[in-house]
């Protein structure tokens, strides 16, 4: 078990931040508007819409996760936090000191550059404040503007599997693997990104 240190990430234009109850509004508003641009790309919009009493039981699921380590999963808000911008996470899905980055943005807000300022961050995060020492992005090589955000933030592209896909279609469908190790990030020097962080009791970090 590893507990996440940082609850809250405030950029230029986003916060970033574990979930809470009353996101279930605008949760539900960013994802039943944004279906149709999610569902070939993303397996749990296949099985949406889903009423806004399962989506409270959902974020609730989010923050016991994220308080108990199990997962880092966060919402990407506009900055008075009235609007959800999208999803993202450090998710604990790739063995110690590593960490999958995932992504999803609402379809009132793409192509403005916000996965990417979210990535910037969590790469920040969890290479400086977190401890990791791997970062990895996954995602189908037809989503050209989901696999250009690794390859401009200097993630390198290890392999391409050969997988079935999850919806019950046997259609065999790709999966890149971009990785990025904290030695790189920093000989690259990846830390231009101006962001705060913040811990669980609102402490700066």
């Amino acid at each position: 078990m590893e507990l996440a240190k940082t609850y809250r990430i405030e950029t230029e234009r986003l916060v970033i931040r574990c979930y809470q109850p009353g996101d279930a509004y605008m949760m539900h508003a960013a994802i039943t508007g944004s279906l149709d641009h999610l569902r070939p790309w993303i397996p749990w919009a296949r099985q949406e819409p889903k009423e806004l009493e399962w989506m409270v039981g959902f974020i609730r699921m989010f923050r016991g996760q994220f308080d108990l380590g199990q997962d880092a999963v966060y919402g990407i808000f506009d900055k008075t936090e009235t609007e959800q911008i999208g999803g993202t996470g450090l998710h604990n899905r790739i063995g110690k000191d590593a960490r999958e980055i995932g992504y999803w943005i609402n379809v009132k807000h793409i192509h403005n550059g916000y996965a990417t300022e979210a990535v910037r961050a969590l790469i920040k995060i969890g290479f400086r404040i977190e401890g990791l020492s791997r970062l990895e992005i996954r995602c189908d090589p037809d989503n050209v503007f989901s696999r250009r955000i690794p390859q401009r933030l200097g993630f390198r592209h290890e392999m391409t599997l050969r997988t079935n896909s999850t919806d019950g279609d046997a259609t065999p469908s790709d999966l890149m693997i971009w990785a990025l190790s904290r030695r790189d990030y920093e000989v690259e020097g990846g830390d231009e990104i101006e962001l705060r962080a913040y811990d669980l009791m609102g402490r700066q970090l």
